[in-house]
């Protein structure tokens, strides 16, 4: 069984946000394979269910962000379960552009503060993770307002095939084919703004 935790923050002031990534997967991924995340327990709305035949728990955390641990750590302890081979992480990156995906088997939290605090209080940071491209934040922009802000119709479009690419990614990833997961879907799709206006100049 895997737990596949997606990051955001909770009430509607928040949907739909760069920093909601993690929640859309984990709503995509609940249409797509029926799995009704209305249960509210250990901190988070979870349910549980199958992808492809695959046990698994699709959890929200609803603590805010930075204190994502917290609900990540009551549902591995009520579950038993181990962080390091049996749990799924998905969040955003502002590293990467809107339509790029990148999967990891384990690394620092890279200032991502509910990544932060999951390392903190799970005492590891050897556990997989799909990051979801959001995109850098412009110069002199607040990164809290760029993160808590919402996509560009463009780069909305952008970020839809790549949460599908998310959800194939989870399906190998269940199925304990990381590798594959890693060689699919962490090729470059799309090229962030400098580098093509480098290349056409």
């Amino acid at each position: 069984m895997y737990l596949i935790v997606g990051l955001g923050n909770p009430t509607k002031q928040y949907e739909k946000t760069r920093h909601n990534i993690g929640f859309d997967v984990i709503d995509a991924l609940a249409d797509k394979y029926n799995i009704s995340i209305t249960e509210k327990k250990h901190k988070a709305l979870c349910g549980k269910g199958a992808i492809e035949g695959q046990k698994v728990i699709l959890a929200k955390p609803q603590t805010f962000m930075n204190l994502s641990g917290e609900s990540v750590v009551e549902l591995l302890n009520y579950y038993k379960m181990d962080p390091e081979t049996e749990m799924i992480v998905i969040y955003d990156d502002i590293s990467l552009v809107p339509g790029n995906i990148r999967i990891r088997k384990k690394g620092s939290a890279g200032g991502h503060n509910g990544i932060k605090n999951i390392i903190a209080l799970t005492g590891t940071q050897n556990f997989l993770r799909i990051k979801v491209g959001v995109g850098e934040k412009p110069k002199n922009w607040d990164l809290a307002d760029y993160v808590l802000g919402r996509f560009s119709e463009e780069d909305r479009k952008y970020v839809e095939e790549a949460m599908k690419d998310a959800i194939n990614a989870c399906v190998l990833m269940v199925w304990d084919e990381v590798d594959k997961a890693m060689n699919d879907y962490n090729s470059k799709k799309r090229e962030s703004t400098a580098e093509n206006l480098e290349k056409s100049n």
